[in-house]
């Protein structure tokens, strides 16, 4: 389009145009110094749950070398999945914290955690089922499970959207839930001066049981040599007596409810993120994290997670918050550059038993 300068304008003089004249970035290297611990007590209690998440992504690559991008949608009904468990065992959205004794809270957080890993754990089982069970059966190639997976995002994502306030009129739509607060933050202990509160330490040894229980499935269990099996050579497992359906059915599984579990925590860190797109971004950072660590490594998972919540941490200190996505992800780029495995770099089929 040409642009219309009134009579008597001074015209902008012919050149290269600076965009960022007015806008710099100011290396806040002293706040990451004087923040360093807070910004690392923060950055766990993110990370851990990126790597709840990112074990279903390294789960279901390790076995199908498939990259299921619809699992950051599997996480986004977990949020709702605990929700509704705790609407229906009486609590509402009243913005009031829940204050009726330790033993309570712990086992009302217990249940809605059921729900959750239900509800992801079912969709994971169910989007095996149908999307991706048919195309193994023709034979498609890796290209069409990758669009496949895509496209299944968005019509969960869009389900939530559109279809499940018509179900059900206090869910989804295009507002977040109002906040079912069970747990308020409260200072436990401080490290360097930061203040550790409760929930933090729920996020972060949650996640590593989690993660540690799903290592140990892996590693030490007659299925997990399945798995392994199956990551490693799926004929000569199907030979050696080997359901490779089983293996994939649960392998979703056991990815759904990890991240069923993660919603959970997700939904005590930030009690107002439950809505239809709100998987989305975090689903990507918890892949990043599977490939920071290494894809189809359990350990690497967890380490990637964990990494990947400490750098977007000092990185918004350091650059800016609006820099804190783009800061996780150069990274993984850069790492990526001299480590293309990875961290760890181990695969899921040569796990460790």
């Amino acid at each position: 389009m040409t642009a219309i300068w009134p009579a008597g304008a001074v015209l902008p003089a012919a050149g290269p145009v600076n965009y960022l004249a007015d806008s710099s970035i100011d290396f806040n290297y002293e706040g990451v110094i004087d923040q360093f611990w807070r910004l690392t007590v923060d950055g766990l209690s993110y990370g851990a749950i990126y790597a709840l998440v990112a074990v279903g992504y390294t789960l279901v690559y390790g076995v199908l070398r498939l990259i299921n991008f619809a699992h950051s949608e599997v996480f986004m009904l977990g949020m709702f999945g605990q929700y509704v468990g705790l609407m229906l065992l009486g609590f509402s959205p009243s913005g009031d914290v829940y204050s009726q004794g330790v033993i309570l809270t712990v086992t009302y957080l217990a249940l809605a955690m059921v729900f959750g890993m239900a509800v992801s754990g079912a969709t994971a089982v169910g989007l095996e089922r149908v999307a991706y069970r048919p195309l193994r059966r023709r034979g498609a190639k890796p290209l069409v499970f990758l669009i496949t997976a895509i496209g299944m995002s968005f019509v969960l994502q869009e389900f939530v959207h559109f279809v499940l306030p018509k179900l059900w009129p206090d869910l989804g739509g295009t507002n977040a839930q109002q906040p079912i607060i069970l747990v308020a933050p409260t200072v436990q202990f401080s490290i360097g001066g930061a203040e550790v509160t409760n929930v933090t330490l729920v996020i972060v040894a949650a996640a590593i049981v989690l993660a540690g229980l799903a290592e140990l499935l892996i590693n030490r269990t007659k299925f997990g040599r399945g798995i392994r099996a199956v990551a490693q050579d799926p004929d000569t497992a199907t030979l050696m007596g080997v359901s490779r359906e089983r293996v994939i059915m649960l392998t979703f599984l056991i990815g759904g409810l990890l991240a069923g579990a993660a919603a959970m925590l997700y939904a005590l860190k930030i009690p107002n993120g439950i809505i239809y797109s709100g998987g989305f971004v975090l689903g990507i950072k918890a892949f990043a994290a599977a490939v920071l660590g290494g894809i189809g490594n359990l350990r690497g998972a967890l380490l990637g997670g964990l990494l990947l919540g400490l750098v977007e941490n000092y990185g918004q200190m350091l650059l800016g918050t609006e820099w804190r996505d783009v800061v996780a992800f150069v990274v993984l780029v850069a790492v990526l550059f001299f480590r293309p495995t990875g961290i760890l770099g181990e695969s899921l089929g040569k796990a460790r038993v």
